[in-house]
């Protein structure tokens, strides 16, 4: 198939806020064009976009993977499901052979540190085996699995010893993927041929200006104290700042196409179900938000602006634009960020980019992005920009390589 990407830019105005912790419990942060920005991780967007799926029903819970350590017990789950006479130890042993023939290695959890775990530990049954590192498993690869340990369940050891029914439990494990390990990809350090190429790269979102971080003292009172308690029952501080994000992702649509290999479901085309991944992506990494201490500071925000190329060329970000720190002069940044990517991306489009298979659309909110609204075809809503782009690429799929 021919490579085409789906390149995803968004400016995203955020309050005081923390939505993504560093080691000391600050809004991360990063220093670039010479200034120190507000950071939020790639992973905690990535994390936010998965919920999104979930939370939104984007995507049926079938079409959905599940990242864990416990991946023995959640799979028991599902052998329990399949064949509800299993009782639970069994069906722990059963997952637990079962995990061990995909190639993936387990051990007993690491006890906890204190007296109390340690104890409640010791009068607990034997710990259940888990993976050294979270593992990603499709629904669909779940149930395979399920079936495949119920199948043997009468001696599942002599069972995985065939390497026909061994090979059978790799194979489940490597196909079917669900949309989240398509796009997202999975690393199995244990079992490498198992592993799936990310078919997203998420940048970390900074902010297109200057920013310190804050910290807010508080005071928080004991309701039950009485007349004679004067004072506050505890005091704190939390670090916060507030910025305009320039958030960038780049969808390999080809790779995605290439790991959901045969599609979801029986009765769809190859293409239907690559064109809803792309759907529900579009808009769950637009829609989603960290929710680091939000009920501290409640900043449901979404993007001002969002611009989508489709390119046969390599993805490019446009966070170069804000090398040199908007300065927000005029009080608000918003609108200096948004001639600054008017300027910047014809001018790299020029250099770079080829006008001739590059489709762009532009959702956009409020007259600070007005000069925004040439860069590309202008979508009245966030339903409009996600139909176009999903009939594009269903277009571009079914051209002939």
């Amino acid at each position: 198939m021919t490579r085409f990407y789906l390149d995803v830019h968004a400016l995203q105005t955020v309050p005081p806020s923390n939505l993504n912790r560093d080691d000391t419990g600050a809004p991360k942060s990063a220093v670039y064009g010479g200034v120190p920005r507000a950071r939020v991780s790639s992973q905690a967007w990535k994390k936010a976009t998965r919920d999104y799926f979930k939370a939104e029903s984007l995507l049926d819970p079938s079409e959905l993977g599940v990242r864990t350590k416990k991946v023995v017990e959640v799979l028991a789950d599902y052998i329990r499901d399949a064949d509800p006479s299993q009782g639970q130890a069994d069906a722990l042993k059963l997952a637990a052979e079962v995990i061990v023939a995909t190639g993936l290695k387990i051990e007993a959890p690491k006890r906890k540190t204190s007296a109390k775990e340690a104890a409640a530990e010791d009068d607990a049954a034997e710990p259940v085996p888990q993976s050294k590192y979270l593992m990603f498993l499709s629904a669909r690869q779940l149930d395979g699995l399920a079936r495949l340990a119920i199948e043997g369940a009468a001696d599942i050891k002599a069972f995985l010893k065939d390497k026909d029914n061994k090979a059978r439990a790799k194979q489940i494990a490597d196909t079917r993927h669900s949309v989240d390990i398509a796009l997202f990809g999975r690393m199995v350090a244990d079992s490498a041929d198992i592993n799936v190429d990310a078919a997203v790269q998420v940048a970390h979102a900074i902010s297109v200006h200057r920013v310190e971080n804050e910290s807010d003292y508080f005071t928080a009172v004991d309701d039950h104290n009485k007349d004679t308690e004067p004072g506050a029952g505890m005091i704190g501080t939390v670090d916060f700042n507030s910025a305009t994000l320039y958030r960038y992702a780049a969808l390999g649509v080809h790779q995605l196409a290439a790991n959901l290999g045969e599609g979801l479901r029986d009765d769809e085309s190859r293409t239907t179900p690559v064109r809803r991944a792309v759907e529900a992506f579009v808009r769950g990494f637009t829609g989603s938000l960290p929710t680091g201490k939000i009920n501290t500071f409640g900043h449901h925000t979404l993007p001002d602006a969002v611009i989508v190329k489709l390119r046969t060329t390599r993805p490019i970000s446009f966070v170069a634009a804000f090398e040199e720190p908007v300065r927000g002069n005029q009080g608000g940044h918003v609108s200096e960020a948004s001639a600054r990517l008017a300027e910047y991306i014809p001018d790299i489009e020029r250099a770079y980019g080829n006008d001739d298979s590059t489709l762009t659309w532009v959702l956009r909110v409020g007259p600070n992005t007005q000069k925004l609204a040439a860069i590309g075809t202008e979508t009245a809503s966030i339903n409009e920009l996600i139909t176009s782009i999903g009939q594009a690429v269903a277009e571009r799929l079914e051209k002939p390589a």
